[in-house]
């Protein structure tokens, strides 16, 4: 049976905000939510695991670090679900359950998917979506919104789930012009969601280090683009994820 397990400890955050990212294209969350992580020094809560995740651990400094991991952030009132390998399809949907499950048990008020969106324009505008027009109108006015598309990977499951599960779930959508790591990217990502919640977290390093974040995470880009080029996809839309 396939399953999907999060491993939390207490939390000390109340009605927090949920962001979630997992590589797909470009790394755009993947590269904001390790932003965020690192320039704001997150306290490191908990775990997520499954038998079909990759057998894989990360090293940080030497210490061992399971590769989809929970921080808390008290000074943003958020719970972040940053993720270093990329999801296969097949546990998608089961990984996004437990997700929203997670959502509800620790009373978060909504849930922000981070992805990309490639348009091949080189713009970096940010875009929005929303499960709901009452949430779309909370965030219209700092992004632009695409009226039709598809989001694909575990963006869009997460997005699905919180349909299903009338569960408030947003989109934030930052525009690249391949697969290839764009930090540029989530620093706008980055600077959106310090304009929806009055946050202060500095992205210069990020534009800094741009061209190093570029090689370093090459490798996980191609295994992401190998990842999303199984899962079937219509060619009339734009694909984002």
């Amino acid at each position: 049976m396939v399953n999907a397990e999060i491993i939390v400890s207490e939390l000390s955050v109340e009605n927090p905000v949920l962001i979630a990212s997992f590589p797909g294209i470009g790394l755009v969350g993947t590269i904001a939510t390790a932003h965020i992580i690192t320039e704001s020094k997150l306290e490191h809560k908990g775990v997520i695991s499954s038998d079909l995740f990759p057998p894989v651990a990360m090293l940080m400094e030497g210490i061992i670090s399971p590769p989809i991991r929970i921080y808390e952030s008290l000074e943003h009132n958020a719970v972040l679900i940053h993720s270093d390998i990329p999801i296969g399809v097949e546990i998608s949907s089961i990984l996004s359950r437990e997700i929203i499950k997670f959502a509800k048990s620790i009373n978060a008020k909504r849930i922000y998917s981070l992805a990309g969106v490639a348009t091949f324009e080189g713009k970096h505008r940010v875009f929005g979506a929303a499960t709901t027009k009452e949430l779309l109108d909370e965030i219209k006015e700092h992004v632009e919104v695409f009226n039709s598309g598809t989001i694909s990977g575990l963006a869009g499951s997460i997005l699905n789930e919180c349909v299903y599960r009338n569960f408030p779930g947003l989109a934030l959508l930052g525009e690249t012009s391949s697969f290839n790591p764009d930090p540029r990217a989530s620093a706008q990502i980055i600077q959106v969601l310090n304009r929806i919640f009055g946050w202060e977290i500095n992205i210069d390093r990020l534009i800094q280090e741009a061209e190093y974040i570029e090689a370093h995470m090459q490798k996980l880009a191609e295994q992401t683009r190998a990842h999303e080029e199984r899962i079937p996809k219509k060619e009339e839309f734009p694909m984002y994820g």
